[in-house]
């Protein structure tokens, strides 16, 4: 019985983890199809860069990574990696 439930489990782990490396993929994807989109239509980058940027120069990095999740709705570490970016694009 405790084998057949650990099979079970350890099958149902191994096909949330296939699940989410497809889904990685397809987003990847579409991150791509975007960016081609952008750029070939001119669109530039987020409105909220500048006052990122801002918040950045004035040293209040929590503050951008907090401003950063709630507009453009990240998590942590994306905000986080968000902001790191911008710092680098400089």
């Amino acid at each position: 019985m405790e084998y057949t439930l650990i099979s079970f489990l350890l099958v149902m782990v191994l096909f949330l983890v296939i699940k989410v490396n497809k889904l990685e993929g397809r987003v990847k994807g579409i991150q791509y199809t975007l960016k081609q989109l952008t750029e070939q239509f001119g669109i530039g980058e987020n409105p909220i860069d500048e006052e990122l940027r801002e918040l950045i120069k004035e040293g209040k990095e929590v503050k951008a990574v907090k401003k950063a999740r709630e507009t453009l709705g990240l998590s942590l570490i994306e905000g986080k990696e968000y902001i790191d970016q911008l710092k680098e694009a400089k």
